[in-house]
């Protein structure tokens, strides 16, 4: 799903992640080369190394925290590797202030190499959940297939019979998610008129808007569940439960969505 913090549908947290994940694992080189050469540059080198870590951490926690809570799909399998991400992260940057408080008070040397290793562990870990967010969870990913067009989204309150769009919006095969009070519902466009379908496969909780829909068929982007955007059952893969369809009702142009 297309990120929230983008440039021109580039997601802003991949770009700033390498800056932390650099400079913290250089603060442990520079406080080992200190430690085993006794040569305080070395140390002064760590210590400012240690500060700009810390500081594009909290820059790069930024679209990642606006990611997690507008992006990725709630109630999915990487809803919840994502809060681990996230926690595994905020614990690494712990460690790291922890170790910059004790190089100026008291803290041996070891000790601050100690919570720098597990510092990196932890950032380590959690670089290969973000990974699996990314590739396999497509989270930041801006789909595009054949008539795909531009990723599209909107928001309505929880009323019945919502006025979701005009007949032109969307080409054949297109796909438009709505947020409708709590709900994420996909509109779509089939060669025959427009439908109305749950956003979450019901295997994972992977957005469905954010795969790929031809000839009435929509695939999960995750593992390759397919349902049929009318009525809702499941034609393959490993989500076997049908998912809930809706009415769309076309009136003078306007598209309404009936959601009893």
């Amino acid at each position: 799903m297309r990120s929230k913090a983008n440039i021109k549908s580039h997601p802003l947290h991949p770009i700033l992640i390498p800056f932390p994940i650099t400079l913290f694992i250089a603060t442990l080189v520079f406080d080992l080369l200190a430690y085993f050469y006794e040569n305080h540059h070395f140390g002064l080198t760590a210590l400012y190394l240690n500060i700009g870590g810390i500081a594009t951490a909290l820059l790069a926690a930024i679209p990642g925290i606006i990611d997690f809570t507008f992006t990725v799909p709630p109630k999915s399998s990487a809803k919840k590797r994502a809060a681990t991400h996230g926690l595994l992260n905020i614990t690494n940057v712990i460690l790291f202030s922890v170790a910059l408080y004790g190089r100026h008070n008291g803290f041996g040397a070891l000790l601050i190499i100690a919570l720098e290793v597990a510092g990196c562990v932890l950032l380590f870990v959690a670089g290969w959940m973000g990974g699996t967010l990314v590739y396999r969870n497509q989270i930041g990913v801006d789909v595009r297939y054949a008539n795909a067009g531009k990723w599209k989204e909107d928001y309505f309150n929880g009323e019945n019979n919502i006025e979701v769009g005009h007949k032109d919006d969307l080409k054949e095969n297109q796909m438009k998610l709505l947020h409708i009070a709590d709900k994420r519902i996909v509109l779509a466009r089939t060669a025959t008129g427009y439908v109305a379908f749950d956003d979450r496969c019901p295997h994972k909780g992977g957005s469905l808007a954010g795969g790929s829909m031809i000839c009435g068929t929509v695939q999960c982007p995750w593992h390759g569940s397919q349902f049929d955007v009318r009525s809702g059952e499941s034609k393959a893969g490993p989500g076997k439960e049908k998912i809930a369809t809706y009415l769309v009702r076309e009136e003078g142009g306007k598209l309404y969505l009936d959601l009893e």
